[in-house]
């Protein structure tokens, strides 16, 4: 049931383009200095576990996602967050169908770039295995899949490319505004997409938190959305940024996710 965080993660990632593809600066003199390492600002932080009720066509509670930044650490040579999204029906509906979903990320804290990407999924009786490791100055990235085989294959992708979970992480530190759109590649499981994001009015979003104000932000996928028909996702207007609802439509129903409740948060400002 977690299947359209995923999607509605993809989707909304553009707007990290805004945010790293800054020029360098230049510097005076015959000799260039290197720049230092400046960590970016972001509105969340290691501990932040975000709870969201799943709801799927005639079920108003088909199953629970979380998205958790579960720690800041030393990964591939530098410092990453390790973000974890998971999800997965209800007691009732797991009866029916077993179905379980689990995607992370480490995200580099200084470009805010992923480093490595997974996802595990379970169907039924049907396991498989997905990682997507980048190596960003290259601008390849290698894929594997594990079900009851192996298979490794690498492609090029564009500069500032993301992953879906990670780019949810960056859109949270991009400010808004109402009639903007940006466009940016997604590499996900062995696919690139080419997203563009259309940012819309605020809207008033009723959650577990209570009445959050919220950007509505519509995402269009091109190359092979899987079925998707619409996608929109509301990020909170506070220096918080929480994505406090995301909806999409299959060609099963639509789903939607809504934030129940949070952990480890920042009190609400603006």
């Amino acid at each position: 049931m977690v299947r359209p965080l995923l999607i509605a993660a993809a989707v909304v990632s553009l707007a990290a383009a805004a945010l790293l593809a800054q020029p360098a600066r230049a510097v005076s003199g015959s000799k260039q200095k290197p720049t230092p390492r400046v960590e970016r600002r972001v509105p969340f932080a290691a501990g932040e576990t975000l709870t969201y009720d799943v709801s799927w066509s005639s079920f108003v509670t088909a199953g629970t996602a979380t998205l958790a930044v579960k720690e800041k650490k030393p990964s591939f040579g530098s410092v990453a967050y390790y973000i974890v999204a998971e999800g997965q029906p209800t007691p009732l509906l797991s009866k029916l169908y077993t179905l379980y979903y689990k995607m992370d990320t480490l995200v580099d804290v200084f470009s805010l770039l992923p480093q490595r990407a997974s996802v595990f999924s379970q169907e039924g009786r049907r396991r498989r295995m997905k990682v997507t490791q980048f190596d960003q100055q290259a601008r390849r990235a290698q894929y594997e899949v594990q079900t009851a085989t192996l298979v490794r294959t690498t492609r090029a992708v564009p500069a500032y490319t993301q992953d879906p979970l990670a780019a949810l992480y960056v859109l949270r530190t991009i400010p808004l505004k109402e009639g903007e759109r940006m466009t940016m590649p997604i590499a996900e499981s062995g696919t690139l997409y080419r997203i563009t994001v259309t940012v819309g009015p605020r809207e008033r979003v009723r959650t577990g938190l209570g009445t959050i104000d919220a950007w509505r932000v519509t995402p269009a996928i091109a190359g092979g959305a899987q079925g998707a028909r619409g996608m929109v996702v509301w990020i909170s207007t506070d220096d918080r940024r929480l994505p406090v609802r995301m909806e999409t439509e299959l060609a099963v129903g639509t789903f939607r996710l809504t934030l129940s409740s949070a952990a480890g948060v920042r009190a609400a400002g603006r």
